[in-house]
């Protein structure tokens, strides 16, 4: 059935997200299934392909049960303790409203706005500029900002980001990419255990294994020799089946975490900007954080939850998240939006926003009635607001939250 308007598309991709996640469990089976072939081909290599196949898939009947408890396993430890395995890779750490007033602030006003329960908020100390939310249940939920972010954009921008992380929290796609991180890395690990499995193996017999030695007999047994060099032919194909599956498996994890994420990200950012209004924030967010998201140390798994999560050359056809330019397009379409186009790279010889007392201005944009423009010094008349006269960028005066105030 089509998707109509914003939360029909929720629903719909709830509704796919979950088809996606259990034929992302069942690709665990076929990695079993791959190990179960290779087993065959050690025990004996002098069977045909049939044998192997059938052998194969009555191992994997005896070994499901036990399959499904070692992954149930593994998915309940990182139910528990993904938040802590996190931490421990970003350095993230809880605050407080006296610790980040500011950002405590914006993110509680969201939250009182929309009667959303409040997750925790993290601080990462990373000049990355970037956030991402974690969590499976009410109790987990958090969101972690890096200090970078905090330092580059304005109130309103990181009003936006918030708010785009906390769109992933009501939608459910925090859970979705957590359990579909954890079974991939069910995937993954398998794959490379089975994988490391076949190279010994290859090695084995490339040295005199079972199944190739068995085709040099005597002369005397001819009919034997025949029929060892037909089964170890047949040893050869399932091992290459093998590795095929192996291979398959984990490209199509990939493509299944590609296709739970990318489509969320246009949802995260259509709610948003529902929840603050402000397309435009959301925009100038999005074109700071370009190209400057890259968590250092962090793994792909972290990075796919992360508002951005930038990929270059091969690696971005496995990029889990749409590119910034498709995502400011679908703002400016559908939100009305206005693009300032993408930022220059920061200038490293000029000083920090927070030491000439702009710490809430924008980048270098189009100024417009939104922005601090020059003051005047003379005094402003008793009972009027102070308004700006100029057309340079000046030094607020009396000021220092910017425009919109204290939140």
């Amino acid at each position: 059935m089509a998707a109509y308007g914003l939360y029909t598309h929720i629903a719909s991709n709830k509704f796919r997200s979950m088809l996606l996640l259990v034929g992302l469990f069942m690709l665990f089976y076929v990695l079993v299934y791959a190990g179960a072939l290779i087993a065959e081909v050690l025990i004996d290599g002098n069977e045909s392909v049939a044998y192997y196949l059938s052998r194969a898939l009555a191992d994997l009947l005896k070994a499901a049960p036990f399959a499904t408890i070692a992954a149930a396993a593994w998915i309940v430890i990182a139910y528990f303790f993904h938040q802590s395995m996190i931490d421990a890779v970003t350095g993230g750490h809880d605050v407080t409203r006296q610790e980040e007033p500011r950002l405590y602030n914006l993110l509680e006003n969201l939250c009182i706005s929309r009667g959303i329960t409040m997750p925790k908020l993290k601080i990462m100390d990373s000049p990355a500029l970037n956030a991402f939310a974690t969590g499976l249940n009410p109790r987990q939920y958090a969101i972690t900002v890096t200090t970078g972010l905090l330092k580059a954009l304005n109130d309103q921008e990181i009003e936006a980001v918030l708010g785009h992380e906390l769109t992933h929290i009501k939608n459910g796609d925090v859970q979705l990419m957590v359990i579909a991180v954890i079974i991939a890395g069910v995937v993954g690990f398998f794959g490379e255990l089975f994988f490391r499995l076949f190279t010994s193996f290859s090695w084995s017999s490339g040295s005199g294994g079972s199944w190739s030695s068995g085709s040099s007999s005597s002369s005397s047994r001819s009919s034997s020799s025949s029929d060892n060099k037909s089964s170890g032919g047949g040893a050869v194909v399932i091992v290459i089946i093998a590795v095929v599956l192996i291979v398959v498996a984990w490209l199509l994890s990939q493509v299944v975490k590609l296709a739970l994420s990318r489509s969320r990200e246009y949802l995260a950012d259509a709610g948003s900007v529902e929840l603050t209004k402000n397309p435009d924030a959301m925009i100038t967010a999005l074109r700071k954080i370009e190209g400057r998201g890259e968590l250092p140390g962090a793994t792909s798994a972290v990075m796919e939850l992360c508002v951005d999560n930038p990929r270059e050359g091969f690696a971005d056809l496995f990029a889990t998240h749409p590119s910034v330019q498709s995502r400011v397009d679908a703002l400016v379409k559908f939100a009305g939006g206005r693009d300032p186009g993408p930022l220059p790279a920061p200038d490293e010889t000029e000083q920090p926003a927070e030491q000439t007392g702009q710490a809430d201005a924008p980048p270098p944009l189009p100024q417009g009635p939104w922005s601090d423009a020059a003051r005047t010094d003379e005094p402003a008349s008793p009972g009027s607001a102070q308004r700006p006269t100029g057309t340079g960028i000046g030094t607020p005066i009396g000021n220092p939250m910017g425009p919109w105030g204290r939140h």
